[in-house]
């Protein structure tokens, strides 16, 4: 179960259209900053901000593939066990 001081971090996080975008998008697998950045048509200054707020509520995890920075959903995190229960 998910602490409550941990729903309202998460669901702050999520409290963005933009945010809420990229984790669906991420539900589909890694993708990269400009990736994202192109898939929402955003700058990727904007998106590295978005990716930064998700990242500090847990739903998104990065990690260093050569040159690129690879996000994907955090399997680990509250934010995941949201995503799969279905309330998002």
């Amino acid at each position: 179960m998910v602490a409550d001081k941990e729903m309202e971090r998460l669901y702050k996080a999520l409290a963005n259209r933009r945010r809420v975008a990229i984790v669906r998008y991420l539900k589909s697998g890694n993708r990269t900053v400009g990736g994202i950045a192109a898939f929402l048509k955003l700058s990727v200054k904007s998106t590295s901000r978005h990716l930064q707020v998700l990242s500090s509520a847990g739903f998104v995890t990065s990690e260093q593939k050569g040159p690129y920075v690879h996000y994907s959903l955090d399997a680990k995190s509250g934010g995941f066990r949201i995503l799969r229960a279905g309330l998002f």
